[in-house]
């Protein structure tokens, strides 16, 4: 659900580069999203078969847990509905018991279980209808309350207290994907590579003698707001109000609902997050999704429980709210920007 854009600012100057190491890119189109993989020092043949595995790997996981098209997390959203049980692949079963944990460290802001809410907004489609869904649907889906923690997961087997339940790993899935990415190119022997997958970006190794530098992506402009130098095992993600959304009266309406209210969260532009260490493309994904449905009034205390010391929101007046450890990773293209830095 994580829709977030990085720009790889860098990439006009790579391809350009005199120096003699080879530069390989290759883009597709998965999870709803542009995909890039950069990879610096690899012979064409070497970086392309590698390139070619992890598009494999990004395809085979787009198809195992699409939320509404068939698929393994289809399968069970159906079986939770019925009050049924099912056996599912020991990778989904460790998925939806991490989902769970990341849930709870968000005191339920991060909650996977609200497919029914992204579906009656009109988001499990591949193009958005500007209509408001009916005010006695949310309600109802609110106090249905599904909640990751209903969930009960023995072995394979998973079933649900409540059948109101219904999976949507979008804003899980991204960053999953992009650690397989990264340990598929260690695999293969890539050493230096930039993954970025709709906005989750992991560096591995340098581009050369300097790490890679990539943008945060400006929620309302063409562009970057700012720009960093992403570091060897460092991942950065952003949630944003600027590519799943509709307008409707003046009013944007975007895919990221709070699961408290049901509604759309507003007066926030779009998030940012960097963090490093073990599982950091899944964290890139999934931890920013509660520091945007927190807002600005409750960003920083969320990122304090989940353990993110650089972190940004983009309110709803284009104010930036910083913790002062983000700050002095980035540069900001227009240094007149409003900014506003927590300790």
């Amino acid at each position: 659900m994580s829709l977030a854009r990085l720009l790889l600012l860098a990439l006009a100057l790579l391809m350009s580069s005199c120096g003699k190491e080879p530069f390989y890119q290759e883009q597709a189109y998965v999870f709803g999203t542009q995909v890039d993989v950069s990879i610096y020092g690899a012979d064409e043949a070497k970086a392309r078969q590698a390139t070619v595995a992890v598009m494999h790997e990004f395809q085979r996981l787009h198809d195992k847990l699409h939320a509404w098209k068939p698929s393994e997390l289809s399968s069970l959203n159906a079986a939770i509905a019925r009050g049924k049980t099912m056996q599912v692949s020991p990778e989904l079963a460790a998925m939806l018991k991490n989902a769970a944990q990341v849930s709870a460290r968000s005191e339920g802001l991060f909650n996977p279980a609200i497919g029914g809410l992204i579906q009656t907004w009109g988001f499990q489609a591949e193009d958005f209808q500007a209509v408001l869904p009916d005010a006695k649907k949310i309600a109802a889906l609110v106090k249905s309350n599904p909640r990751m923690r209903d969930l009960v997961i023995s072995h394979r087997e998973v079933r649900s207290r409540n059948r109101s339940v219904k999976l949507d790993l979008g804003g899980y899935a991204k960053g999953y994907a992009l650690d397989r990415a990264a340990a598929i190119l260690k695999e293969q022997g890539i050493h230096n590579a930039l993954i970025n997958i709709g906005g989750n970006v992991m560096a591995l190794g340098t581009h050369g003698t300097r790490p890679w530098m990539v943008g945060i992506q400006h929620p309302r402009r063409p562009g970057p707001l700012a720009v960093l130098e992403l570091r060897d095992g460092e991942a950065i993600g952003t949630s944003g109000d600027y590519q799943r959304y509709f307008e409707l009266d003046g009013k944007r309406y975007c895919h990221l609902i709070d699961p408290r209210s049901g509604y759309p969260v507003q007066g926030v532009q779009a998030v940012t997050i960097l963090v490093r260490g073990e599982h950091a493309g899944l964290r890139s994904d999934s931890n920013s999704k509660p520091l945007f449905v927190a807002g600005t009034q409750g960003w920083r205390k969320v990122a304090h429980n989940m353990l993110l010391e650089e972190a940004l929101l983009v309110d709803g007046e284009g104010v930036v709210h910083l913790t002062a450890a983000m700050q002095k990773r980035l540069k900001f293209t227009d240094e007149s920007t409003r900014r506003e830095v927590a300790p």
